[in-house]
């Protein structure tokens, strides 16, 4: 049925564009401004054909009424096209987990443009044949013309036809690079870390070299960053290796990848330093540097841990004039420091002032980095950690089942007391949650001590038997659930009889 003053495609236009924007209208959401525009586009159409249909009364304007019939039906046309591609390539494809470029897509969208301006000329009467033959020529010049605007617009569709580029990811074209934000028919957007818009052309990218950061179809995606620095000739390169390689690996440092692991190399030789080189696997690129200066934090409180000084160049002279007064002064600074850390802690109450000063000549720093392991469960190590500041996790894993956060220890903190009074291994894993500043007492700074007073053993054995309470206490509940029956705690006589065969007393 025909409705007056329509031409006869208007109706099932209206039928097919009203059906199709049901249909894309909710999937399509971030494009509701540009569906706008086009069914604005479309209304107009309509009022076109409208007034084509009443104007085409007289024979004068019965001829513009024709052109304008043409006009609108063809706009009609486009719309629809423009709708339909929306549909197909936005909505339907997706849904059966088929996707094609952005570009490619609009091409073909351009070719059912084409293709209709065609139709639409041959119902018209136009002699098609003499306007490709003219449209030939034409095309020539444009070509030739336009080199670089289609070098850029087939180097965009050749990029995402590919998908050696894609929306999302980080690229390095010389001493440029940032992130993939959009790939338009000319141009590839980039945004750098600085938050700057970089506009490559197409054709460049196809023509040079560019890198691609993180590659996202790698089975493990990530970037390998190195961090140099150097250590002293002295020092045996297995041990900065073993110990570099060991905290890194051990450490929770964000952005870093476990796997493939860090590995620590010795690079050079220098005037006197090795350089040794920290490659590990990032796995953000827009974090570089924030990364990279975590990891130069561990590195350096790691070998501060183990008395070990960054070299310098042999060539460079340092000059520093300090009196005998001014020396006195900075270590009576540092040893106050460390008698206080003592004073601050249970298990020490009881010694003598002389014994105290005794412990806090033999104290070592011991700096952690955030995400640090401090002390590790079931590991033996005859020592024990002083915090100074910072914060830190211990941490109690089951023998089945996720970790559980025992406490949060600061400032005056002490980890490891069981492990230097009886050589037991440790029965946490304590974590640096900020950066730590801590003092380290091996066993031989205590033995003298209590090798001059061995009833220490029985005064100590009673802080320790309440500081296994509380493990114990952890380990029952988790047995109980296990339907288990949890190993005793060994009173104070047995902890005692521990110290003393632990520091052979006996």
């Amino acid at each position: 049925m025909r409705i007056p003053f329509l031409s006869p495609e208007a109706p099932f236009a209206i039928l097919v564009m009203a059906v199709l924007l049901i249909f894309i209208l909710r999937p399509l959401k971030a494009m509701r401004p540009s569906l706008i525009n086009t069914s604005v586009f479309f209304l107009a159409c309509i009022l076109g054909d409208i007034l084509a249909g009443q104007i085409s009364g007289g024979s004068t304007s019965k001829a513009a009424a024709g052109w304008l019939r043409q006009l609108a039906v063809f706009g009609e046309g486009l719309a629809v096209i423009r709708f339909l591609g929306l549909a197909f390539f936005n909505v339907a494809l997706p849904r059966v987990n088929l996707r094609i470029s952005g570009i490619l897509g609009d091409i073909l969208v351009i070719i059912g443009y084409i293709g209709w301006a065609f139709f639409r000329l041959n119902l018209a009467g136009v002699e098609l044949n003499h306007l490709f033959a003219t449209s030939a020529v034409l095309t020539a010049v444009l070509a030739i013309s336009m080199q670089d605007t289609l070098g850029n617009l087939l180097g965009g569709l050749a990029l995402q036809m590919d998908n050696s580029l894609e929306i999302g990811d980080w690229i390095r074209i010389d001493d440029l690079s940032g992130q993939v934000t959009d790939i338009q028919w000319r141009f590839t957007a980039l945004l750098t870390r600085n938050g700057e818009k970089v506009v490559v052309p197409n054709s460049q990218l196809m023509k040079g070299r560019y890198y691609v950061l993180c590659d996202k179809h790698q089975a493990q995606p990530g970037w390998r960053r190195s961090i140099g620095f150097n250590v002293d000739l002295a020092v045996p390169p297995g041990k900065i290796i073993e110990q570099i390689e060991g905290d890194i690996t051990d450490a929770s440092i964000p952005n870093v990848a476990a796997s493939p692991a860090p590995n620590c190399v010795l690079m050079d030789f220098g005037p006197g330093y090795a350089h040794y080189v920290l490659r590990y696997w990032l796995k953000n690129p827009q974090l570089d540097d924030p990364t990279d200066s975590d990891v130069r934090v561990h590195i350096l409180a790691t070998l501060q841990r183990n008395g070990i000084r960054l070299a310098t160049d042999d060539h460079t002279i340092h000059l520093v004039k300090e009196g005998a007064a001014h020396r006195e002064e900075v270590e009576s600074r540092e040893m106050q420091r460390r008698l206080q850390a003592i004073n601050a802690i249970e298990l020490f109450a009881r010694l003598s002032d002389t014994e105290k000063r005794h412990l806090a000549e033999h104290l070592i720093k011991a700096p952690f980095a955030r995400g640090d392991i401090i002390t590790r469960q079931g590991a033996i190590a005859h020592w024990l950690y002083i915090m100074v500041s910072g914060e830190a996790e211990a941490w109690w894993q089951p023998p089945e089942g996720p970790r559980r956060l025992l406490e949060k220890r600061g400032p005056g903190s002490v980890f490891g007391e069981i492990g230097l009074m009886t050589g037991a291994p440790r029965r946490a894993t304590v974590v640096a949650s900020t950066n730590v500043e801590a003092y380290r007492l091996d066993k031989a700074g205590f033995q003298s001590i209590i090798e001059q007073r061995p009833e220490l053993a029985d005064t100590l054995s009673g802080i320790l038997e309440r500081r296994l309470q509380n493990f114990a206490e952890l380990e029952q509940g988790y047995m109980e659930g296990q339907g288990k029956m949890a190993q005793p705690i060994p009173g104070s006589a047995a902890i005692g009889r521990k110290i003393r065969e632990f520091f052979g007393l006996d």
